[in-house]
Parts: structure tokens; C-alpha cells; sequence
């Protein structure tokens, strides 16, 4: 039975405190390159999976290595503290500066790397704390389990930390800076509790002290230099940058062009957005007899308010937008209050926010009008709200005589994609018309419509009653004409028919196909 003294209990109790910090950092670390490859490359489940993948196998790398460190344990933990502090703190930076500057393919090279090498350190330093515990005075088994635990608790507090304070307080770069400092700060911490043990203790001190200077650096002005890569992302210069809770926002404009991005995807241009919205209302609410009462999900920028109001008949909308950010930003900013027309103003509009599945779960109402302006299904969340059951509760939700309108990505681009999106509205029980439009700073742009009940008043014989920039009886037919290339009957390149089947919460087939769709655009 060993015996421990009171400076060995000590340092015990600092090897587990230091454990349970690291593990917070590498808990962080790890969902933070996660969300930071989401918003860059896309497909949030293929991004998380891949790093976690890394991270663990780099872990296993690590403590693989860590069985060759057999001396200066403590010195050895404290540039490995080093050594995260930096790269980790650096990483995020850096990957938005490879994404801006280097060829398409090396951002993504590069975040596995950092991931795996993060990982790879990450999974030397428990192993050596363990073995340091246990060189004290520790027990194998108790030094194990104590740090163990102190790991495994510390990556609880480093996900809620990074779920619900870090990302959205200090967004992705910032972030990456002060966990470094943490890293560093545990070592220097450490160097300080160990000091009569380790040689040359003032040569390490004077790195760590500079390590940590850098890094604090980097807090304070790592983002405004990030944001400078950033905008060479965009066409135009950014006049609006925000990180909600939810997305990131960024507004460009240049020679009258405003830009609206969420998450890097582009949502409106103002000199072609009135094709788009004219489009989306217009067919919908002309189809309908007396359009009293209407649902808009999505629409936060006020655009699709902007055409309703053009009909007096209407006498109330819900509008649902998950972000309170982005309905705020069209009711302040001076660029987008002029294009909607203040039309969060009119007293008829009730917006909520929250999301869109849970509203038509929990709604009780029945709408003349539902108008799906939601971005397209390039994530989880998204694709949830293109599925069979989401379009069964538009159709529960749907007036007898009333008309659903839903913006269904390009059929240029994404023709199996946008036909998918219609054979699952039609399982859904609805009949579905067809239709697509032209805008410059999009592309071909695809919608379907949708009824209940199969009547008279499609949009062949629809009369528009408003005044318009772009569509006219003549030209609302002509949107409903498909070439050959990207009609509902396609084949693959071996000449065999497009098997469609619907997207459903279990079986998310968009994902894969929008990826694959989109890929070279």
C-alpha cells in the first residue's frame, strides 16, 4: 500500500484539475472543428462524423506514442499544452485564410490534419498524467479512474460550453484563441506547481508567457483579421456581419447589389429578388378564391410580406422564422427596410420564432395560403422540413380550395433533387404543379405547388390581379415548360429512368442527392 505525502496529495489533486481543464479543451476543440467544416464544406452529419472519426484515431495515435515518454513526464505534458495552445488556437484563423487563398479541396485537407494532430496530442497527455499520478504515490487503478473521470466530465462542460456560450458569444475563430489560452494557461499553471522539480524552469516559463501573449493576441484581434479572409469569400464588401445563435449573417453590397448570405449561402440579390418572390406569392395566392388568412415559413427578410400586402383581402399572416436575428435585421436595416418596404410594419403580420416543424405540430389554425420560403435542404435541420411527414402537416394545415407554394431548389442543378421534392409532396396526398424561373444571380430556380383537391383554377387559367416587375399571365404559363434535359422523366448516365421515392425523417435521401447535385457549382 503506497503512502503518500502532503506535497504528492497536492500535486495529485493539480494533476486532476489540470486533467478535467485539458479535457474541457479538447472537448471543444473537437466540436469546434466540427462546426467550423459544417459552414465551410457543407453536410453538417458527413462533417461531425469525419472529425470525431480523426479526433479519436489521433487519440489512439497519441496514447500509442505517449508509452515512449518515460521521462520529464511533467515537462513533456507542458509543451504538449504548448503545442495545442498554439495550433488549436490558431486553427480556425487559419482554416478561413486556406479557404479564402488556397485551391477548393485544401481547407478541407487541411481541418482533418489540424483535427487529427489535435487529437494526436490530445491522446498523449492523459496517459502521462495518469503515470505522473501514479509516480507520486498514487495507485495505478485510483490515478486512473481519477483522471478518467476528470476527463470524461470535462468533455460534458467543454460541449454545453461551446453549445451554449462559446459559439455563440465569440463565434468560431475567437473561440479557437481562448481555449488556447487555457491550454497554455494549465501549463504554465503547472510549470509553476512543479517548479522545484523541473531544470531550466525559467526558459520554460519565458516560452509559455510568450505562447500566452500571442494567443491573447489573438483573441483581440484574430477576428477582425479572419474577416478580412472572410470577405475574400464574397463578390462585394461585407457591410453587415452578425453570428447568431443559429447561423452567421452577412450582408454585401457594391453598386446597388445587396447581398444577403446565411451561413455562406447566398439568399437574395435586391437587383433580381423581385423575379423570385413574385414567383413564390403571386400563383399561390391568385389560385386562391378569398387568400384571408396566410403562413409564411421562412421569409425573415420581409420580401414575401412586401408582396402579400399587395392584396387588401388578406387579413392576417403567421410568419415563422427560427431566427429573431434575421426579422431584426429587415425591421433596422436601412438597406433591406428599403427593399421590403418596412413591411414588418403592417399590423396583420404575427411572427414567431421558432421552428417550423414543432409550429405545424403544435398550430391548430388552417391557412387559404402557405408559402414555404425555407433555404434548401444542404443540412439535417433543413432536410427535416422537405420531408413526407413535414409536407403531411402542411397538407392538415391547408383550407379546402387553399394552395401551398414551396421554393424546391434549381432543377438545372439539382433536377433529381427538385423532382424528389415533388413526388414527396405528392405522397403527401397533394396534386402538385410545377414550375420555374429564371434569376440571374441564382439560376434556374424551381418551385412546386400544391392543392388538396384536383380543380380548375391552375395556373394555366390564374388571372394576376397586382402589379408586378416581372410576372405576367403570359410569362406564368411559360414557367411551367421543362426542356427535355431537366423534365420529371430523366435518366442516368446509363439510360435508365430515375427511380424516385419520397424524403422521410428516417430514410433523409436529399442529403446525399443535393450534395452530389451541387458539387461543381
Amino acid at each position: 500500500m503506497s503512502m503518500i505525502s502532503d506535497l504528492g496529495t497536492k500535486q495529485s489533486k493539480a494533476i486532476y484539475w489540470a486533467s478535467g481543464i485539458v479535457s474541457i479543451c479538447g472537448i471543444i476543440f473537437e466540436v469546434l472543428f466540427g462546426a467550423a467544416g459544417s459552414y465551410i464544406l457543407g453536410d453538417g452529419v458527413k462533417q461531425y462524423t469525419i472529425i470525431i472519426s480523426l479526433f479519436l484515431t489521433g487519440m489512439g495515435i497519441g496514447a500509442s506514442i505517449s508509452e515512449h515518454v518515460t521521462k520529464n513526464l511533467i515537462i513533456s505534458f507542458i509543451w504538449i499544452e504548448f503545442a495545442i495552445g498554439l495550433i488549436g488556437g490558431f486553427s480556425t484563423f487559419l482554416f478561413f485564410g486556406v479557404t479564402a487563398f488556397l485551391p477548393d479541396g485544401t481547407d478541407a485537407i487541411f481541418l482533418y490534419s489540424i483535427t487529427l494532430i489535435i487529437g494526436g496530442l490530445t491522446g498523449v497527455e492523459l496517459p502521462i498524467l495518469i503515470r505522473k499520478a501514479n509516480e507520486i504515490g498514487v495507485t495505478l487503478s485510483k490515478s486512473t479512474a481519477r483522471v478518467l473521470f476528470s476527463d470524461y466530465a470535462g468533455g460534458l462542460i467543454g460541449g454545453l460550453l461551446f453549445a451554449f456560450y462559446l459559439r455563440p458569444e465569440f463565434g468560431l475563430v475567437k473561440t479557437a484563441f481562448m481555449v488556447g489560452l487555457i491550454n497554455v494557461g494549465v501549463a504554465l499553471w503547472v510549470l509553476y506547481y512543479f517548479r522545484r522539480e523541473i531544470a531550466r524552469f525559467r526558459v520554460h516559463l519565458v516560452a509559455g508567457l510568450s505562447l500566452f501573449v500571442v494567443l491573447l493576441s489573438g483573441v483581440f484581434w484574430g477576428d477582425e483579421v479572419a474577416f478580412t479572409f472572410e470577405q475574400k469569400m464574397y463578390r462585394d464588401p461585407i457591410i453587415h456581419f452578425q453570428q447568431t445563435d443559429y447561423q452567421q449573417i452577412i450582408l454585401t453590397k457594391e453598386k446597388g447589389d445587396l447581398r444577403l448570405f446565411l451561413d455562406g449561402q447566398l439568399q437574395l440579390s435586391s437587383t433580381d429578388e423581385y423575379r423570385y418572390h413574385e414567383t413564390l406569392i403571386h400563383p399561390a395566392v391568385a389560385s386562391v378564391d378569398n387568400p384571408e388568412n396566410v403562413l409564411v415559413l421562412g421569409g425573415g427578410d420581409g420580401l414575401a410580406l412586401r408582396e402579400l400586402w399587395k392584396y387588401d383581402e388578406i387579413k392576417h399572416v403567421d410568419l415563422v422564422d427560427l431566427d429573431a436575428a434575421v426579422v431584426e435585421l429587415a425591421k433596422t436595416n436601412f438597406d433591406l427596410l428599403g427593399l421590403n418596404k418596412d413591411s414588418f410594419s403592417d399590423p396583420r403580420v404575427t411572427v414567431h420564432h421558432e421552428d417550423a416543424f414543432s409550429f405545424m405540430e403544435d398550430g391548430k389554425d388552417f391557412y387559404d395560403v402557405i408559402l414555404v420560403d425555407l433555404p434548401d435542404p444542404n443540412n439535417e435541420s433543413l432536410n427535416k422540413l422537405y420531408t413526407l411527414q413535414f409536407y403531411q402537416l402542411l397538407r392538415n394545415h391547408l383550407a379546402p380550395g387553399g394552395t401551398i407554394m414551396i421554393q424546391s431548389t434549381s432543377p438545372t442543378f439539382a433536377t433529381d433533387v427538385y423532382w424528389t421534392i415533388d413526388h414527396t409532396v405528392q405522397q403527401a396526398g397533394l396534386y402538385t404543379e410545377n414550375l420555374h424561373v429564371d434569376i440571374p444571380s441564382f439560376g434556374d430556380w424551381g418551385f412546386v405547388m400544391a392543392k388538396r383537391e384536383q380543380t380548375d383554377r391552375t395556373i394555366e387559367n390564374i388571372d394576376l390581379s397586382v402589379d408586378t416587375d416581372f410576372l405576367t399571365d403570359e410569362v406564368l404559363q411559360g414557367l411551367t415548360v421543362f426542356g427535355k434535359d431537366i423534365d420529371r422523366d430523366i435518366v442516368d448516365e446509363k439510360g435508365n429512368a430515375f427511380q424516385y421515392k419520397p424524403n422521410t425523417l428516417t430514410d433523409p435521401i436529399l442529403l446525399q442527392m443535393y450534395e452530389k447535385a451541387w458539387v461543381n457549382y
